[in-house]
């Protein structure tokens, strides 16, 4: 008796393919240094969407990826990434940056201003051709939207790759992180502005109030939890602030960023905070960045979605580092360090990408756009390890070498 492929099992076969071929490329090419595995399993999201897998196989590509299995899949990455998002708002300590807020706030503007000028321009560039431009975007939304892309840091990731380049724990580590927070801040800040739709101002307005109340309460509530209540505490106060969120006409991913800002660090042990975003990006996240494969389009040719790309990637990295270097100046930082700090602060990866998810949700941009945004975001990360590592070597050897010079001096 024949057996037709009911969809579970055409889920599960989806499900099959995200985690075993990213993670096989992976181990197979060792891909560590210059793409860890959360940047091959974006690449390989892009690589089984409907521009590349589907090209080559389209029946194949039908079969697997059914309207079905795509509905269940979105899914599982809406609460994948509102999970990442919502924890990347808890890891946010702005109170760090507020006791070094002149250094803190020269550089984190700087880094965070000269990029957004540098993407505005290219953008405004763009908007004169079509084929980029949204449908429901007026020219300024599609300018900052896709000039705050260009100036995006990607916090979680940059977290993982100081890990891997011993540089968390460190002063300078510890220092690009409240950078980091706080164009953080300013880029969510930024997106709520750009997504305000004044014919819904009404209900956006009540959202906020109502959201700024629940606060109250919930950080009080909070308060008075044993830790283990305030998991499941926090991830209803997610769906909540979520749905208030996309109610209002914001984006999910708003709320989500918002939901988790307002909670502390503190209530929370860190050691589990860490396994907790370890394990979202191993179990769900390769789900989302499938699904972010699947809206990739090159119906404008991929050469010319390579070259926007290229422009994109051109306007970004040299705003990030000619911001930083400005700072560098500024606070007379030693040689070298604002190059370090610069790259680093330039890794795109999962926050570009949520942030043009939500501009091509909104309709602010096309679909070739968000290819654009989605290649130059990985390319971005792919240059921050291979980039910082032998800087890094040669500026402990300097630091050695002066060491050296100030010991022999000292000696009788």
């Amino acid at each position: 008796m024949q057996h037709s492929v009911t969809t579970t099992e055409l889920f599960l076969v989806a499900m099959a393919i995200i985690f075993s071929v990213p993670y096989l490329v992976w181990r197979v090419a060792r891909t560590e240094y210059f793409a860890p595995l959360v940047v091959v399993q974006i690449v390989a999201g892009v690589l089984l969407g409907p521009g590349v897998l589907g090209h080559a196989f389209p029946e194949y590509y039908a079969t697997v990826f059914t309207k079905d299995v795509i509905t269940a899949l979105n899914g599982v990455a809406w609460w994948a990434v509102m999970l990442f998002v919502m924890i990347a708002g808890i890891e946010l300590d702005v109170r760090k940056a507020w006791s070094s807020r002149r250094e803190s706030g020269i550089t984190a503007g700087l880094a965070l201003g000269v990029p957004l000028l540098f993407g505005c321009a290219a953008a405004t560039a763009l908007s004169f051709f079509p084929g980029w431009m949204g449908v429901r975007a007026q020219s300024w939304q599609f300018v900052v939207g896709v000039g705050m892309a260009c100036a995006v840091t990607a916090l979680p990731i940059l977290i993982l790759l100081m890990e891997k380049l011993g540089l968390l724990r460190q002063p300078i580590g510890q220092r690009i992180l409240r950078y980091a927070s706080l164009d953080d801040v300013a880029i969510w800040g930024v997106l709520a502005l750009v997504l305000m739709d004044w014919e819904r101002i009404g209900r956006q307005g009540a959202f906020l109030l109502s959201f700024a109340v629940a606060c109250i309460g919930f950080r009080a509530l909070m308060r008075r939890l044993p830790e283990r209540d305030r998991w499941y505490v926090a991830l209803v106060w997610l769906a909540a602030c979520a749905f208030g969120a996309d109610w209002s006409g914001l984006h999910f991913m708003v709320g989500a960023f918002l939901a988790g800002v307002v909670m502390d660090a503190e209530w929370f042990d860190q050691e589990a905070m860490d396994k907790l975003r370890h394990h979202v990006l191993l179990v769900l996240m390769p789900v989302f960045f499938l699904s972010t494969g699947l809206r990739t389009s090159w119906t404008l040719g991929g050469s010319v979605v390579f070259l926007v790309a290229g422009v994109l990637l051109l306007a970004s990295v040299s705003g990030k580092l000619t911001g930083v270097h400005l700072a560098g100046r500024i606070l007379k930082w030693p040689r070298g360090e604002a190059s370090i700090i610069g790259w680093l602060l330039q890794t795109k990866a999962l926050i570009e990408i949520i942030f043009a998810n939500i501009l091509l949700d909104k309709q602010l941009i096309t679909s070739e756009m968000f290819t654009a945004l989605l290649l130059m975001a990985v390319a971005s990360t792919m240059l921050t390890v291979p980039v910082v590592a032998p800087k890094l070597r040669r500026a402990l050897l300097d630091k050695a070498s002066r060491i050296g010079i100030a010991r022999a001096a000292d000696a009788p």
